[in-house]
């Protein structure tokens, strides 16, 4: 005898873990979204500091969530109406493999494609989003400099060695956004995490 089919729910990316949405109460003030593919090397990354933050405890307000390469996920997340999003993720800018770089970026430099992330596509999430009915919040990115986006599991030795200053720098960096009060805004994104390598100055 056939057992009943069972019903299936959404598929998730290959390396993606995402936490179930809010279903009550209003949503967290600030997401930390971490994007990549743990499958390419340093485009793990994103992915690896959000499983070192689940280590660090957390003030209440924020939410800390694995996206992968889940960039739809993250958009419908985004409809919950989180006040910041911290996007955590590689950034090939020509730096020293392993730099740290924190960046302010709205729907203009999205546009313009002034933000080129490895994990995913920041402008396909924000269309997204708008096609949905949501809008984007105030969007923060903390980068690395990769250094070998190949097909393997693992971190390259430099990114590998920024992964406790990232950790370090979200929390301070979700502190500061949840210490602002409501409709205003923390300091400028530029002024609290340097562009200095892995070990920092």
């Amino acid at each position: 005898m056939n057992e009943p089919s069972r019903p299936r729910g959404p598929s998730v990316p290959l390396g993606c873990t995402v936490e179930p949405a809010s279903v009550h109460g209003p949503p967290a003030p600030v997401l930390v979204a971490g994007a990549g593919n743990i499958f390419l090397g340093d485009d793990g990354f994103g992915c690896e500091v959000v499983a070192r933050l689940g280590e660090r405890d957390l003030p209440e307000g924020v939410d800390v969530r694995d996206y992968g390469i889940g960039g739809l996920h993250l958009a419908y997340d985004l409809l919950e109406g989180h006040r910041t999003l911290l996007l955590v993720d590689t950034i090939a800018r020509g730096a020293e493999p392993g730099s740290l770089c924190l960046l302010e970026v709205g729907e203009q430099d999205l546009a313009e494609g002034v933000l080129e992330t490895h994990g995913m596509d920041p402008a396909t999430v924000l269309a997204t989003l708008r096609t949905m009915g949501g809008r984007m919040p105030r969007t923060l990115v903390l980068g690395c400099e990769p250094s070998e986006v190949v097909e393997r599991i693992g971190l390259s030795t430099p990114v590998g060695a920024a992964v406790e200053a990232a950790v370090d720098a979200v929390v301070d960096v979700v502190l500061d956004e949840l210490a602002a009060p409501p409709g205003t805004q923390a300091p400028d994104a530029g002024t609290r995490v340097p562009d200095a390598g892995a070990g920092g100055p």
